[in-house]
């Protein structure tokens, strides 16, 4: 029966669950969870207690198969069976949550959106009310210490530099001196003269008689 107890421990410890935010099973490796950010406002240490479902089964088959040895027939064997499981599901009930119970932390955490949520979970070091942390939903929901990194805004493109104006047209070259021609001389408007009236033509005198 010693040695039945040891194995119903070394089976229970290897089976024992961490609880701890850094351990992911089988089937929640390569799933996409929900990620929010929030601020732990409450905590308290809380008992984990072990449903014993496990060592039930493990106890009652091994004090099945210890029961099953008992000598006096088949019908003594089979009723050995049946109460070496009895008893090692007993047994293997009560060893389980002796090896399976344990403390943990219930956190109360406030979301950006003002939502409140409950995680349980077991840290070696306690998270601190006031902590930014990053709630990661899925079947193992955890909680972490927000270790995103705020990544430095791209720089706004510089804008086109603006074209430049266009030239003056350069004025035309001075021609040579000593060829300048001289300044038209300003003529005065000439005035209209009248012209005097013709004197009356004289009558031709009489021819003498």
């Amino acid at each position: 029966m010693a040695r039945i107890s040891l194995l119903l421990l070394l089976i229970l410890a290897g089976c024992r669950p961490s609880y701890s935010p850094d351990d992911y099973a089988t089937s929640a490796v390569q799933q996409m969870n929900r990620v929010e950010q929030a601020v732990i406002i409450g905590q308290r240490r809380v008992t984990v207690t072990a449903e014993g479902a496990t060592g039930a089964a493990t106890g009652g088959a091994a004090g099945g198969i210890v029961g099953s040895q008992a000598g006096g027939g088949n019908m003594t064997g089979a009723i050995g069976a049946v109460g070496g499981a009895l008893v090692g599901g007993l047994f293997g009930a009560a060893t389980e949550r002796v090896a399976g119970n344990t403390t943990a932390m219930e956190y109360i955490v406030r979301k950006t959106n003002g939502e409140l949520l409950s995680v349980t979970q077991r840290d070696e070091i306690p998270l601190a009310v006031g902590e930014r942390v990053l709630v990661i939903a899925g079947a193992q929901a955890r909680i972490v210490p927000d270790y995103t990194q705020t990544l430095p805004e791209p720089a706004a493109p510089e804008p086109a530099p603006a074209p430049a104006p266009a030239p003056a047209p350069a004025p035309p070259p001075a021609p040579a001196a000593g060829l300048l021609a001289p300044p038209a001389a300003s003529v005065p408007p000439v005035e209209a003269v009248p012209l005097p009236a013709a004197a009356p033509t004289a009558e031709p005198a009489p021819p003498p008689p």
